[in-house]
């Protein structure tokens, strides 16, 4: 129930047809525990906890639109029916408690076929081992990884038809928000960056060249999308000198709004290995603010960790909402315990409502 004097992080937000109970949502973050790209038992009870602790939108990890989309070889995809089909599962588990869930189509690019984080490997994944080629904008390997090939006229058209299949497939999974991966120095964000797009055609150069593949994927998505909406994810730098810029980020927002986007979710970093970051509580607040400052919606991340920090961040008007990542971790209920830290009443699952009372 919200009042004059209800915080912003718990007042709703309505985005096309669909309204978000608060702006505290959850990061995607993959957690390298699917089969043959088909979600678990462990993705249906890690999101299906998110609705219970009071997310206001809990976002499925990067999932693979193709199989050489994934970041690892236990990354989720959503390419053929029996991944559709898991994921209607867990779509229905979230909902069945109340939630709104949207997925992350992603492709990997040069940054696919890696090992997963717990592994005693580093680098990419031989064949033998379950790995597979890569590709990118540009022949430019990341650090440490395998070359990729440079993707041609027809790579690429079958990115664009990649992404409009997975986005078919997410709406009939029944997922409430569809988010084009653009970030973290993936395929996309490859595009984006001159640091790893050196073509000389219609997808390299200038800025609108780079961002030319992203846009026409949001066009395709958000004519499947139909009344859902539509979210993009942008690393709005590459820490490093001649790379993606934070104005170019806002531009690349803009552009993205005229292409269908409702929102876009303001990340940074991924194209350079051990790029030299600042860490500190919401240290990515300002990107957010200066794609916001260009009149386009934003969702801003990185180190938000209590509910008084992140309605500060909405008070101030860096952005709209606020992604969360490593605190949804810690505390699957972060959304019920930022709304007593404010003072504010939401509803909660009844099989917890003693631990409401007292």
């Amino acid at each position: 129930m919200t009042s004059p004097t209800t915080p912003l992080l718990f007042t709703p937000l309505t985005i096309r047809s669909l309204t978000l109970p608060n702006r505290l949502w959850v990061s995607p973050m993959c957690m390298y525990s699917a089969i043959d790209g088909v979600p678990q038992d462990w993705h249906r009870t890690h999101l299906a906890q998110f609705a219970s602790g009071g997310a206001g939108l809990i976002m499925a990890e990067a999932t693979g639109v193709v199989p050489e989309g994934r970041i690892s070889p236990r990354d989720t995809g959503i390419w053929n029916d029996a991944q559709q089909s898991a994921w209607a599962q867990i779509v229905d588990e979230v909902h069945e408690r109340g939630g709104r869930i949207g997925i992350q189509l992603a492709h990997a690019g040069r940054m696919g076929s890696t090992w997963w984080p717990w592994a005693d490997q580093r680098g990419t994944v031989p064949a033998a081992e379950g790995g597979w080629p890569t590709v990118a904008p540009s022949a430019i390997a990341f650090d440490g990884y395998a070359a990729p090939s440079a993707l041609d006229a027809a790579g690429i058209e079958h990115v664009v038809d990649a992404f409009a299949d997975a986005a078919r497939r997410a709406v009939r999974a029944g997922f409430d928000v569809l988010e084009v991966h653009g970030a973290h120095g993936y395929l996309l964000h490859e595009f984006l960056s001159p640091l790893a797009n050196v073509r000389d055609d219609e997808y390299g150069g200038s800025l609108e060249n780079r961002a030319r593949l992203l846009l026409r994927i949001v066009d395709q998505v958000r004519a499947i999308a139909q009344d859902r909406p539509v979210f993009v994810r942008l690393s709005a730098t590459d820490y490093a000198e001649g790379g993606f810029t934070p104005e170019e980020a806002a531009q690349v927002g803009s552009w993205a709004m005229d292409a269908g986007a409702d929102l876009v979710d303001v990340s940074s970093g991924g194209i350079v290995a051990h790029p030299r970051i600042e860490y500190r509580p919401g240290y990515q607040v300002p990107f957010a603010r200066t794609v916001r400052d260009d009149g386009v919606p934003t969702a801003a991340v990185g180190l938000i960790t209590t509910g008084a920090q992140a309605e500060e961040i909405l008070a101030s008007g860096a952005a709209d909402a606020i992604f969360a990542g490593r605190e949804w971790l810690r505390d699957p209920h972060f959304g019920l315990r930022a709304a007593h830290e404010l003072g504010v009443e939401v509803p909660w699952q009844p099989q917890y409502l003693r631990a409401r009372w007292r």
